[in-house]
């Protein structure tokens, strides 16, 4: 019992608040981008609906990818940290759109149009915004501080999700099985063929950072204070002795980690199960509407269960101490009470199959932020 009181130090709890935050947080955001495509009737970055066959490729060509991660990555890890770079602006720029365009709408901005860009029309406040975020994602790249690698973790996970969907839990279902399957074997045993944990050693990696690579062979000043080595923003983490926790026995650089995929899979469930109960629902709803009975309702059974599933694999790693994959305990906590509850409801044939128009949200459904 004592050992479980670990989970309230203020690392864990950090960690499980930010990551249930971030899980609902992609899932709603999922749900606005969809609206405001269809209101907008701009479908250029439409968000990708996978069908079964491409969900069932997710964990094969996920393993690969560990696989080549494994052998190669000290090989093509600049490369990466430069595609993760470009990936990380796009996605902090997504992210932080809907908030820039509230505070200019509140405080009454101006916002002209500067040029054209991609045949779309850049304006001011985007200019400004972009800026920033490639300051953001440079600063990163210069001081690899883990706040900076979750803020840019965090912005992956929220793109991600809105662009890329299940049309059903059919599909939902398939992929869950299917990680599940995929995250206890390359955890628990994948040490017996390929002679070490092969997750783990990917996940703890550091990549070698391409700009103190530039820096150094061209003798700019200031090398000391570029950093050789970059966590990549695949994971959120954070110190273990955060805001002086007690951790007896753990180094104070060292950290506890959790994966985006371990954000991005079940918040791809709330996503679709919150856009189920926006189409059920027949009025306006906005975010004070989730408890109500108009509002969302699947949403409530799989946040808390991503919670709970959360907990219980932490619980365990401190337990056994062990690496434990999330995914063990994240599946049967938010896929299990949705279709439940369903079942029950006389609505999993519905969810099973999805909805019969294209777009998965109807144009009669208002969504407020």
């Amino acid at each position: 019992m004592d050992t479980l009181l670990y989970l309230i130090e203020p690392a864990p709890a950090t960690l499980i608040v930010t990551a249930v935050t971030v899980t609902f947080a992609s899932a709603f955001r999922a749900l606005n981008y969809g609206k405001e495509m269809e209101r907008n009737r701009d479908f250029s970055e439409a968000s990708i609906t996978l069908d079964t066959s491409q969900a069932l490729m997710i964990p094969v060509m996920s393993s690969c990818s560990l696989l080549l991660m494994f052998y190669l990555f000290s090989s093509v890890s600049q490369l990466l940290t430069a595609f993760t770079a470009v990936a990380s602006v796009s996605s902090l720029f997504f992210w932080l759109s809907p908030y820039a365009l509230y505070v200019k709408s509140q405080l009454g901005l101006s916002d002209p149009f500067l040029s054209r860009c991609c045949s779309k029309s850049f304006t001011r406040m985007q200019g400004l915004l972009l800026l920033g975020c490639i300051m953001t994602v440079v600063a990163w790249l210069v001081s690899g501080h883990w706040v900076l690698n979750n803020l840019l973790g965090i912005s992956i996970c929220i793109a991600f999700v809105s662009h890329v969907r299940l049309p059903n839990i059919k599909t939902c279902a398939m992929l869950l099985v299917c990680l599940f399957v995929y995250d206890i074997f390359w955890v628990f045993f994948s040490e017996r063929f390929f002679g070490a944990n092969v997750m783990v050693s990917v996940a703890t990696q550091q990549a070698s950072n391409p700009v103190h690579t530039v820096a150094n062979s061209l003798n700019l000043p200031g090398l000391q204070l570029i950093t050789k080595k970059l966590e990549l923003p695949v994971k959120i983490v954070f110190p273990r002795n955060l805001l002086g926790g007690v951790v007896p026995g753990v180094s104070a650089s060292e950290f506890m980690m959790l994966g985006l995929g371990d954000m991005a899979i079940p918040a791809m469930l709330l996503a679709l199960v919150l856009c189920f109960d926006y189409r059920k629902s027949r009025d306006v709803v906005n975010l004070f509407d989730l408890k109500s009975p108009k509002g969302h309702k699947y949403i409530w059974y799989a946040l808390p269960g991503y919670a709970i599933g959360l907990v219980s694999a932490l619980a365990a790693g401190v337990l056994t101490h062990s690496p434990q994959p999330a995914l063990l305990y994240l599946v049967p906590s938010t896929l299990g009470p949705v279709i439940f509850m369903s079942w029950r409801r006389k609505d999993l044939a519905e969810l099973w199959d999805g909805p019969a128009l294209s777009n998965p949200i109807e144009k009669s459904h208002e969504v407020e932020i």
